[in-house]
């Protein structure tokens, strides 16, 4: 046992001593994962941040159901309990008209000419919000013939349109994240493999010598893999970096900008779990396009005769 671990950490050492000796193909090596892996990391924090800021728009399904003028506020009150007993209701906020005459006054800046009003032109109205759970489309549709077959309602007010539209973009760009991240691990595997590739030719001799002496391709292959191994682990922690940098450098502008729509958002980043699992799947894909670079170039060496 001891053998087997001391020759591995010859092999992970010899792999570290071979990357230390030629820093300028290492670095270009790690930059060019790093960037790969930091694109498609990137883009899912923008879709996941974008969804916690609506807060996944669960306040955009909301219905404005105004009742026709001289509907007495009782029954509007009426109806309003009426309604938060029907299944699937989360809140129903009930505005009686001197109200909103009163938030019509103090945001639009018609105060003046709305004073020499003698009667109020603004209805009772209320806003009714479904629970999440129950904001299908045919749901919401069946809430709206409901609310508008009331004898004493005018306008029922629905504009979900936009979200759907908002909501459409984010899964295509949920869907183009997912190629992204098959086409950039894909390119990982690339150039692991060929760099693997080009040392494998740079130490042919050696390798020669190697299996001359009865070495196997498996003691072979083994730096090869650390050597992989290690240029995924390198290009994660970059791509982590990468990520951390652009999530600080925006951070307090994003908040700033959130501050102005009356919001407390602040903008989200790699959490640790989230870095483990960027710097494991780094190694891995360093290991795998060594192990297929290896597998295919390994066996043409073979010790002349």
């Amino acid at each position: 046992m001891s053998t087997w671990i001391a020759r591995h950490v010859q092999a992970l050492l010899g792999a570290l001593g071979r990357l230390a000796r030629m820093p300028l193909a290492t670095v270009l090596t790690v930059v060019v994962i790093g960037v790969a892996l930091a694109i498609p990391v990137a883009l899912a924090l923008v879709v996941q941040n974008a969804r916690v800021a609506t807060g996944d728009f669960r306040n955009a399904i909301d219905f404005t159901v105004h009742f026709k003028l001289g509907t007495p506020l009782a029954r509007a009150e009426q109806l309003a309990r009426k309604l938060r007993q029907r299944p699937g209701i989360d809140t129903v906020i009930v505005t009686p008209a001197a109200q909103a005459l009163q938030e019509f006054r103090r945001n639009s800046g018609f105060g003046e000419a709305l004073a020499a009003l003698q009667d109020n032109p603004l209805p009772h109205h209320l806003l009714v919000r479904p629970l999440p759970e129950h904001s299908t489309p045919t749901e919401v549709e069946s809430l709206r013939r409901y609310l508008t077959a009331w004898p004493e309602v005018d306008i029922v007010q629905l504009d979900s349109d936009w979200v759907r539209r908002f909501n459409a973009i984010l899964d295509v760009l949920r869907r183009g994240l997912w190629g992204g991240m098959v086409v950039l691990g894909l390119g990982v595997l690339a150039v692991v493999g060929n760099t693997i590739r080009l040392e494998i030719q740079n130490r042919r001799a050696e390798i020669e010598v190697t299996k001359l002496v009865g070495g196997s391709n498996a003691f072979v292959r083994r730096p090869f893999l650390y050597t992989g191994v290690l240029y995924g682990l390198g290009g994660a922690g970059l791509a982590a970096l990468l990520i951390w940098g652009g999530v600080e450098y925006l951070g307090q502008s994003v908040a700033a900008l959130a501050t102005q729509y009356g919001s407390k958002f602040s903008l989200a980043g790699l959490t640790w779990r989230d870095t483990g699992t960027l710097v494991a799947i780094g190694a891995i894909l360093g290991w795998f396009g060594a192990l297929i670079s290896t597998g295919r170039h390994l066996r043409r060496i073979e010790p002349r005769a």
